[in-house]
């Protein structure tokens, strides 16, 4: 079993939402867990599980419909992207070796290339070399530089230019990571500030990527976090470190179905945590659906 946690440059279209969902669901074997929307961010997250094979048609199919839907010339939102579906992680469930899902983003780069056209970087465990194991490297551009940039920066798959609506995508393999915001009562720069502080790359926390955000319709600032490794920096230690900077603490966010161990003393946080509940727990809602598809199957085979 491998999970796909596939992200889309649209939150305000319920009819482009659906026709994505409506894509995952028709791959055979691939169980979508839910899917979350932002505003402010005009972005979406999809959580898949199931059999490889399953799940890598699921996540190519939802990408052809994002090229034909998702238009990157007249998109805005904060945060940063360069594809409509923007970025697509293949990640070992079990005893599922990485290699495999290396793989996996490989092939997923050639079929989506050859159904829409859209060219790919490959990111973490997928990348060709070690400068271009962060998804930050990339992304960070934006699709609006980007496009002018494939000399210096051509696409692993396709190309040598990005699509002209949906941009590109980012493929990658890599470990379950936690992606978790942090709304504060605070300005833009504080939220900033603290981001510098915690992230990796600034000299914080290892295995933590941080970005200091706005959320204008909401009228607040935003942490917005992807803990990479939360074995080696778990989730309670940053939320610390971020209420001991001076952040005035709104709300918290989870986006996806974070496994049982990375929720580890993070009672504080879930706390404060938006539309929380234990069955947003990965364990919990692939137990749930499986009872569903069991209960299902039994009961149409009674039927006839």
């Amino acid at each position: 079993m491998i999970e796909c946690v596939p992200n889309f440059s649209e939150s305000k279209h319920e009819a482009t939402l659906d026709a994505l969902e409506a894509a995952i669901r028709s791959s055979k074997g691939a169980l979508l867990l839910g899917r979350e929307s932002d505003a402010d961010h005009n972005r979406s997250v999809f959580t898949i599980v199931g059999s490889p094979e399953a799940v890598l048609e699921a996540a190519v199919r939802a990408a052809v419909v994002a090229a034909e839907r998702i238009d990157l010339t007249t998109h805005h939102g904060v945060h940063p992207r360069i594809g409509a579906a923007d970025v697509i992680p293949l990640i070992p469930l079990g005893a599922t070796p990485m290699e495999d899902c290396v793989a996996l983003a490989h092939r997923a780069a050639e079929e989506i290339w050859q159904r829409a056209h859209v060219p790919s970087y490959f990111y973490e465990f997928a990348a060709p070399s070690q400068g271009r194991t962060n998804l930050e490297a990339i992304r960070k551009i934006g699709f609006e530089r980007l496009r002018h940039l494939t000399t210096a920066y051509p696409p692993d798959v396709g190309g040598p230019h990005l699509h002209p609506t949906a941009g590109a995508c980012a493929i990658g393999a890599r470990r379950i990571l936690i992606a978790c915001n942090v709304n504060l009562e605070a300005g833009l720069a504080a939220a900033k500030q603290i981001a510098r502080h915690i992230r990796a790359s600034s000299g914080g926390f290892p295995y933590v990527k941080a970005l200091g955000l706005d959320l204008p319709t909401r009228h607040l600032a935003q942490v917005s976090m992807n803990l990479t490794h939360y074995e080696v920096t778990p989730l309670a230690q940053v939320f610390d470190r971020i209420r001991e900077l001076g952040g005035k603490v709104h709300s918290t966010e989870i986006i996806g179905f974070p496994p049982l161990t990375a929720l580890e003393n993070a009672q504080d946080f879930l706390a404060l945590c938006e539309h929380w509940s234990d069955a947003r727990i990965l364990e919990n809602r692939i137990a749930e659906l499986s009872r569903e598809a069991q209960f299902t199957g039994d009961h149409a085979q009674s039927a006839d």
